[in-house]
């Protein structure tokens, strides 16, 4: 992934360099334990031993394999974040805006379905770890993202609803959730597949179910 053009990279001492290849060490070892034994299967121990460190070092980056996982992944989510609240800016409804969000994360997660499978899974109650933090404010990143777009479409009208945007964003942020996870446990999971059902279940909470008069 592209970095900014003018974006300065401080110089790190020996000490943060260190820390840094460590970090990088035991995300690549996690990352391919992970996806070549399973989550169930791969060991703390061996995942240290795999990126040559010792297992207590390992514990003061994740506290367990959970905290691993936002290890592996918790950089990642957060460019693909930023990407797609940009992507959204260039759309004008608000069900494209919503797609144009939503496929890069498709996109992003059908490069590893293996790895995002894990992931997908252990999100679930995730509220504490060494990682948990940082996940959940990339997390908020992405609600706030979505209500924004929903105020501007109260405010111009595309939609009629008249809930708190808040509760809107939360209610398409779950539809995505259930949504792609219906997605990504398929054999061979393509995005464009999940993508025209995930337009389809936001087409008809758009829309909504009620009769509509004159038609």
């Amino acid at each position: 992934m592209k970095a900014r053009a003018q974006q300065k990279i401080p110089k790190l001492g020996r000490r943060e360099r260190n820390k840094l290849q460590t970090m990088q060490g035991i995300r690549s070892a996690a990352r391919e334990l992970f996806s070549k034994h399973g989550y169930d299967n791969a060991t703390l121990r061996e995942i240290a031993g795999r990126a040559h460190v010792a297992l207590g070092t390992l514990f003061n980056y994740a506290e367990d394999k959970r905290d691993l996982v936002f290890l592996i992944v918790n950089e990642e989510l957060e460019e693909v974040t930023g990407q797609a609240i940009e992507a959204a800016q260039s759309k004008h409804t608000l069900i494209d805006q919503l797609m144009a969000i939503f496929r890069v994360h498709y996109d992003y997660f059908a490069q590893d379905p293996v790895l995002s499978r894990i992931l997908l899974r252990e999100l679930v109650f995730y509220s504490s770890g060494k990682q948990a933090e940082a996940f959940h404010k990339i997390r908020q990143q992405l609600t706030a993202g979505i209500e924004k777009l929903i105020e501007s479409a109260q405010r111009s009208r595309r939609i009629r609803s008249g809930a708190p945007a808040a509760v809107i964003a939360r209610h398409i942020f779950f539809t995505f959730s259930a949504a792609v996870r219906w997605w990504i446990a398929r054999p061979r999971p393509h995005p464009r597949t999940g993508l025209k059902d995930l337009r389809r279940l936001f087409d008809l909470q758009i829309r909504g179910l009620e009769v509509q008069r004159g038609r």
